[in-house]
């Protein structure tokens, strides 16, 4: 099992001509090849980026990615008409200036054939990564339950006979992933699951409910999916990530990880935990408690959100307050979510994240070594 102090939880913000090129590839000003190469540039820049500051564990940033979950969607055939609006719809909230954004649900959603996988989902971000770093290189995957988003009852039931059949369809995609990955030389694989966050608050659980399960077997038949995506690749540390919306400095809900911390941190069977912390939405440490002796809390105390730097001494003594319910050693510290889930982003600039990641690493070298 990795035990680093430091960790990153996927995404990074991309850079603006990363983002002008993927314009030009799109409407043919630009050939996929000069386009990959921008690409692969971009992803170099990341992971300088998370040495210089002293990361232990570096990701590729997501450079290739749309979204933290389009590489399923463009990598799979059967999920119909899509677009970034796919991964960016909901009621959103955000302090001051940023504001409140609702944005409907696509109309047009829904998957409409049986999926057929195309080529590998993030095999090619692990091999180039592996490439560029003498880090721990870390990949992260969508969680299965994520693409109830996609399930339609009047347009999918001609594909899958229900909801669970289609979910399953999925986890095998995904598992199947993972053992290329494992084959490929990776060690770290990260699961990123918002749908259980989305539980703890009405308006956005009612979305889930709608698809026909309760709450109890959203977390049941959720942590099932990701456990049949993790089971059997003794040599693979696994994370899961509990993310409460993250989009242009906003969330999509708030509260206390009590209702769902003991099932989630007790049967998941990912060993490292990373949890948003980053202000009083997350309620308090409390529900740390329900977590076993094998299982490592990264805590996300950073906010990605905002440009506005977190005090050392406020860091160190929410770490401290954490101790309270998990031992030092089964501690570390992260970013409480990526700078940028989608190609959007986060409103802050490069070097505002430069400088949280650095903190990141000056926190750790103060608390553990």
């Amino acid at each position: 099992m990795i035990t680093a102090h430091t960790d990153v939880v996927g995404s990074l913000l991309r850079p603006v001509a990363l983002r002008k090129a993927r314009d030009e590839w799109k409407t043919g000003r630009l050939s996929h090849a000069q386009f990959k190469c921008i690409e692969d540039g971009a992803v170099d820049e990341a992971v300088s980026l998370q040495e210089a500051a002293g990361l232990d564990i570096v990701t590729d940033g997501e450079m290739r990615r749309l979204s933290f979950q389009s590489q399923m969607i463009e990598a799979v055939d059967g999920f119909g008409t899509w677009d970034i609006d796919a991964f960016l719809w909901g009621h959103w909230h955000g302090h001051g200036a940023v504001g409140e954004r609702r944005r409907d649900r696509p109309l047009n959603l829904g998957v409409v054939s049986t999926l057929v996988r195309k080529r590998h989902l993030v095999a090619e971000e692990f091999v180039y990564l592996r490439g560029r770093t003498n880090r721990i290189a870390k990949v992260t995957l969508p969680s299965p339950s994520l693409f109830v988003n996609f399930w339609s009852p009047e347009r999918s039931k001609s594909a899958y006979a229900s909801l669970e059949h289609f979910l399953a369809d999925v986890a095998a995609i995904l598992r199947d992933e993972v053992a290329e990955l494992v084959r490929l030389g990776a060690t770290y694989i990260q699961i990123d699951a918002p749908h259980y966050a989305l539980l703890l608050a009405a308006e956005t659980r009612a979305f889930y409910e709608l698809q026909g399960w309760t709450l109890d077997q959203w977390l049941s038949r959720g942590i099932e999916l990701d456990n049949a995506v993790m089971a059997g690749f003794a040599d693979v540390t696994f994370a899961i990530h509990l993310c409460r919306g993250n989009q242009e400095g906003r969330w999509l809900v708030e509260g206390d990880y009590e209702p769902i911390a003991r099932p989630i941190f007790q049967r998941i069977g990912a060993t490292r935990l990373l949890l948003e912390y980053d202000d009083d939405r997350s309620g308090s440490f409390a529900p740390l408690r329900h977590v076993p002796d094998d299982k490592i809390v990264v805590l996300g105390l950073i906010s990605t959100k905002r440009p506005q730097m977190e005090a050392p001494e406020d860091l160190i003594r929410r770490i401290m307050q954490a101790n309270r319910f998990v031992p030092l050693e089964r501690l570390a510290l992260s970013p409480q979510c990526g700078f940028a889930s989608s190609i959007v982003g986060n409103g802050l600039s490069i070097d505002d994240e430069r400088r949280k990641l650095e903190r990141v690493c000056e926190i750790a070298r103060r608390i553990w070594t």
